[in-house]
């Protein structure tokens, strides 16, 4: 067990240098819900892309298109019809966010199984999540090490039923050997665990993140990461105290539409040029 520190992870935060472009920097896709259901996945893309994915593109059922359209500019959209189309528009997609305002429904299922065939690691979060309530081994089938589960506590128990027994840390762990995938528990100590037994405790959380959203940010900060190809575990690590130094340095009236905005910031303060 370790605390959550930038010298843990700084080293490997993915900066771009002279001979860095667009391509080079990843693709982040993130999956939108429906139409009413948009600005959870519209938060997570702008995250990744302030966290320096060279190209973010929106995945959307197609009624939700015209919803997204005025509300986005150097993030791409691409509607999709059914988890088959949805597992071809992103066979290009070096990381991609699923599960934010998804729908608790079978398309979401659909839409996981699908994209879980291809290359690009995943993150999944909220309805992703919650939607295996009761059948978690069938989530747990399609995932792999590369992959990140973003539970809150109440999430997690739909996952993981009795494990918080355990306390934080034995609970994440475990969850993370069971799921082999990474696995970040939030809250305001947030836990992160590996399938290899990393596992860390994040130091800098912020009461300010109690705000609808403030998990889709992180979702696609993660991603951002991800996209980036940095590792799993370093990537959900450096996300969530970034994503915590952030709030504390907007502080009061923050809302999660904020987030982003605060990232270049905290990146700054990161960044130690040649």
């Amino acid at each position: 067990m370790q605390t959550n520190d930038p010298a843990i992870w700084r080293k490997n935060l993915p900066w771009p240098d002279r001979n860095t472009h667009k391509h080079t920097r990843g693709r982040l896709g993130v999956v939108s819900g429906r139409a009413h259901q948009t600005g959870a996945a519209r938060l997570a893309a702008r995250a990744g892309l302030r966290m320096g994915a060279g190209l973010v593109r929106l995945f959307c059922p197609p009624e939700a298109a015209s919803v997204i359209a005025p509300a986005v500019e150097a993030i791409m959209l691409t509607p999709f019809s059914n988890a088959d189309a949805l597992a071809r528009e992103t066979e290009a997609m070096d990381a991609l966010v699923i599960g934010p305002a998804a729908g608790l429904d079978e398309m979401t299922v659909a839409n996981i199984s699908a994209v879980s065939q291809g290359g690009a690691a995943l993150v999944i979060d909220a309805d992703g999540l919650s939607v295996f309530k009761g059948r978690s081994g069938d989530l747990f089938a399609v995932l792999d090490r590369d992959d990140v589960l973003t539970p809150h506590e109440g999430e997690f128990e739909r996952l993981f039923p009795g494990l918080m027994d355990q306390g934080r840390e034995k609970a994440a762990l475990e969850a993370s050997r069971r799921a082999q995938a990474v696995v970040v528990l939030k809250g305001f100590e947030t836990v992160i665990a590996a399938p290899d037994g990393r596992c860390a405790v994040n130091p800098n959380g912020s009461p300010w993140l109690a705000t609808a959203g403030s998990g889709d940010v992180l979702s696609g900060m993660i991603g951002g990461l991800l996209a980036q190809r940095m590792d799993s575990f370093d990537a959900a690590c450096a996300a969530t105290w970034i994503h915590a130094q952030a709030a504390s340095a907007f502080g009061p009236g923050m809302i999660s539409e904020d987030l982003p905005e605060m990232l270049p910031r905290v990146l700054m303060s990161l960044w130690k040029p040649d």
